[in-house]
C-alpha cells in the first residue's frame, strides 16, 4: 500500500513538472487621450528686419586726390556745412594761380587792344586811316575781350575745384559708414562716407518669392521691436522689382507710422497682416501624439471608448503651430487621441485612460452626436 502511494506521488509531481506554464495576461497600459477638438492658430508670418533712414547719401569728392584728413567718424551726428574730409589741395592752388595769371595776361591784352581801338578811331574819324583798317582793330578788340572772359572763367572753374577737395556735409544726419582713410588716393565720385538723414525711418526687411505678393504697397503690417517688445504701425511703401541674385528674396521697405520712431539700426520683427491666419479653426495636436507608420507615414493613435482599444489612424500634417502639429486631414471633433506611449502601443491593444491623483472619471465622456466634418488646416 505504501509502495503504491509513493509511486501515485511521484507520477503526480513529474506531470506538474512537464506542464506548459499558462503565459501571463498582457497589462493594460495607461495612456493619455486628448479629444480633437477645433482650435484658433496662433503662429503667423514674422520675418526679421531693421530700421533704416529712409535716405541715405553716400558722400565722395568731386575730385580726385590723395586724401589728408577725416573729421567724421562713424556713428556721429553731423550738421549742414559741417567739414567731413579734405584732400591735399597743393595742385589745384597751384592750378588757380595759374589761371590768375592767366587772367591777368588776358586781361593786359585786352585793355592794350581797346588803346588801339580807341586811337585808331580817332584816326579814322581825321580820315587818316582807312575803314578797313579800323575795323580790323575793332576785331582784334574783341578777340582780346573773349580771351579775358575765357580766361575768367577757367580761373573760376579752377576755383571750384579748390573748394571741392573739402568735402562738406549738405545735409544733417547720422555716419553710417566709413569707406576711405587717410592716406588714401580716391577718384572723383567714389564714397568716403555714407550719411542717414534726419527724418522718416523705414523697416527694411526681405520675403520669399511665394509671399512677395502679400507684402504689396499699401498693405498693413505690425512693427515689433525686439529690445522692448514695443508694436508700432506701418504700412509697405516699397517692394523691390528683382530678386536678390543671390537670396533670391525681394526686399521690402515698411514706413513707421511713429511719432517717435526707433534708433538706426534697430531689430525688429515684421508681421504682415495679409499672411496672418491667427485665430483660424484648425485641428491641432501635440508633436508627441504623432508617430511613423511605415509606409503610411504620419499616424496617431484612436482610441476606441466602446472597447477601450487603440487603432492606426493616419494623419497628414499641414505645418507646425509654435509646439504644436496642425493636422490636415485624418481627424473630425469628438476622436480620441493618445498623446503619450504611443510608441509602446499595437493596433486592437487594451488600455486604460491615465487618471490623475483625485480625478473622479474613469473615462472621458463619449460624444452623443456623430463626428463633424473634418476641419482644414491653413495652408
Amino acid at each position: 500500500m505504501g509502495v503504491a502511494w509513493v509511486a501515485i506521488v511521484s507520477l503526480a509531481v513529474l506531470a506538474t513538472g512537464c506542464a506548459k506554464p499558462e503565459p501571463e495576461a498582457e497589462p493594460i497600459r495607461s495612456v493619455k487621450v486628448l479629444t480633437v477638438a477645433p482650435s484658433g492658430l496662433l503662429s503667423r508670418y514674422e520675418f526679421a528686419g531693421e530700421v533704416r533712414a529712409r535716405v541715405e547719401s553716400p558722400l565722395g569728392f568731386r575730385v580726385a586726390g590723395k586724401m589728408v584728413r577725416r573729421q567724421a567718424e562713424l556713428g556721429q551726428r553731423v550738421r549742414v556745412g559741417q567739414v567731413l574730409a579734405q584732400l591735399d589741395a597743393q595742385d589745384f592752388r597751384l592750378a588757380t594761380e595759374a589761371a590768375q595769371a592767366q587772367v591777368a595776361a588776358a586781361l593786359t591784352n585786352r585793355n592794350l587792344a581797346a588803346a588801339d581801338y580807341k586811337r585808331y578811331k580817332e584816326l579814322r574819324d581825321q580820315n587818316f586811316i582807312s575803314g578797313a583798317e579800323l575795323e580790323r582793330r575793332d576785331t582784334a578788340l574783341k578777340s582780346a575781350q573773349a580771351q579775358l572772359d575765357q580766361a575768367r572763367a577757367q580761373s573760376s572753374s579752377q576755383g571750384n575745384q579748390t573748394g571741392y577737395a573739402t568735402l562738406v556735409a549738405d545735409v544733417a544726419g547720422v555716419v553710417t559708414a566709413i569707406n576711405a582713410e587717410p592716406g588714401q588716393v580716391v577718384a572723383a565720385g567714389a564714397p568716403v562716407l555714407r550719411i542717414a538723414q534726419d527724418g522718416p525711418r523705414d523697416v527694411v526687411f526681405v520675403v520669399p518669392e511665394d509671399k512677395v505678393a502679400a507684402a504689396a504697397v499699401g498693405s498693413p503690417v505690425e512693427v515689433q521691436i525686439w529690445a522692448s517688445n514695443l508694436v508700432l504701425p506701418g504700412v509697405v511703401r516699397e517692394v523691390a522689382a528683382s530678386a536678390d541674385p543671390v537670396t533670391r528674396t525681394f526686399q521690402v521697405k515698411v514706413a513707421l507710422e511713429a511719432a517717435e520712431p526707433p534708433s538706426l539700426g534697430t531689430t525688429v520683427t515684421v508681421a504682415p497682416k495679409a499672411l496672418s491666419h491667427e485665430g483660424l479653426p484648425v485641428i491641432k495636436l501635440p508633436t508627441s501624439a504623432l508617430r511613423e507608420d511605415g509606409k503610411a507615414g504620419s499616424a496617431v493613435w484612436v482610441l476606441e471608448p466602446s472597447t477601450m482599444t487603440v487603432r492606426s489612424q493616419p494623419v497628414v500634417v499641414a505645418t507646425a503651430d509654435g509646439n504644436d502639429a496642425v493636422i490636415g486631414a485624418g481627424l473630425t471633433p469628438g476622436m480620441m487621441v493618445v498623446t503619450a506611449g504611443v510608441h509602446v502601443l499595437a493596433p486592437g491593444q487594451k488600455v486604460r485612460i491615465y487618471q490623475e491623483k483625485g480625478a473622479q472619471n474613469q473615462v472621458p465622456p463619449v460624444p452623443a452626436t456623430p463626428p463633424a466634418a473634418p476641419v482644414s488646416a491653413a495652408k
